[in-house]
């Protein structure tokens, strides 16, 4: 337990090293303390998934890592010689940069990793993992076409994998992959409004996890059974579900709402549309699994003893959702 504390410790330093740093080889040490940090987090003796999990995350982080240093060296090789050079080479650090965030279509690694990690550590991959990227991607130069290229594919590779998933583990990888087209392109142009989506959607991931690991499922039919009986976990789940796909008047709503408004101040209409109409493919997965919840009945022997559940604690925590229209509203008029 305590070389977890250490390895948690160190994978924090690792990522506010790399965002903090002022040159790109200390951004570069900083984002490999993270990776080594990670992958003893992940790996189990016992688990073969895990352990599978692990290697996946290291060779995928590892390409990444040196096709980053590459693009560093050649652009600090040619900053004397030919300036054109170094936007291709940027544009080849982007690359490195969505590849370990995940975003598509270098999302190939992300489900496969999800699947094999237990909840705690997929909150982590979820959430944290995709700070120090994003971060870097705010100080590089922007290209935005390659930029809208990724967001349009992040959006049509979420909506249409995560259509036919079971696992609730890639459901939320596919969804976080979705998000994180709606982030870029609030990076684009403002970055306060990206700090605000990203905190909204760590607040709506950490509520769905708790509730997973506390009742401690990994797959749909799990989830329509253990939610059969208690009729709170059921309803929090279903609202913050409904929030993480972006459907007001909930929390999940509002840093979408200033995105849209944010892409159309900056004639972006297209882009827009095309982002809300992707959207609307994982918002109906989304509502096809909350509808499941409500509406089918237990048809199966009840494996689960949720009496130690402290239904206070998930009210608690799932406040701040259910208030979102209240807040959300309040804020966009502080902005």
């Amino acid at each position: 337990m305590y070389y977890k504390i250490l390895f948690y410790l160190t994978l924090m330093i690792g990522t506010l090293i790399s965002i903090s740093s002022y040159s790109w080889m200390g951004m570069w040490i900083g984002l490999e303390i993270n990776l080594l940090s990670m992958i003893p987090l992940i790996s189990k003796i016992n688990n073969m998934m895990a352990s599978e999990a692990a290697l996946k995350y290291f060779i995928t982080q590892t390409l990444a890592s040196s096709i980053l240093l590459l693009s560093i060296i050649m652009m600090s090789m040619n900053n004397m010689y030919n300036m054109n050079s170094i936007l291709y080479f940027t544009m080849i650090f982007n690359t490195a940069l969505f590849t370990k965030m995940g975003a598509a279509p270098f999302h190939f690694w992300f489900p496969e990793v999800m699947e094999g990690l237990n909840w705690t550590n997929s909150l982590i991959m979820l959430t944290w993992q995709k700070l120090a990227p994003m971060v870097l991607l705010l100080y590089s130069t922007k290209f935005f076409t390659y930029l809208i290229l990724i967001i349009i594919i992040s959006m049509m590779v979420s909506g249409i994998m995560g259509l036919n998933q079971v696992s609730l583990r890639k459901i939320l990888a596919y969804s976080s992959i979705n998000h994180i087209g709606w982030m870029l392109s609030s990076m684009m142009f403002m970055e306060t409004i990206w700090f605000y989506y990203y905190i909204i959607y760590v607040i709506i991931t950490i509520n769905i996890v708790l509730i997973f690991n506390m009742l401690n499922i990994f797959y749909l039919n799990q989830l329509y059974i253990s939610m059969n009986n208690n009729f709170h976990i059921k309803f929090f789940f279903i609202l913050n579900f409904l929030s993480l796909g972006g459907l007001p008047p909930f929390l999940g709503f509002m840093p979408k709402w200033l995105t849209i408004q944010l892409l159309t101040e900056s004639n972006m209409y297209m882009l827009a549309t095309i982002m809300v109409i992707m959207t609307l493919m994982t918002l109906y997965f989304y509502m096809r699994i909350t509808f499941s919840t409500i509406l089918l009945s237990k048809t199966y022997t009840y494996y689960y003893n949720h009496n130690m559940i402290n239904n206070h604690l998930i009210m608690l925590i799932n406040f701040i959702s259910i208030m979102g229209l209240v807040i959300s509203t309040f804020l966009f008029n502080l902005i």
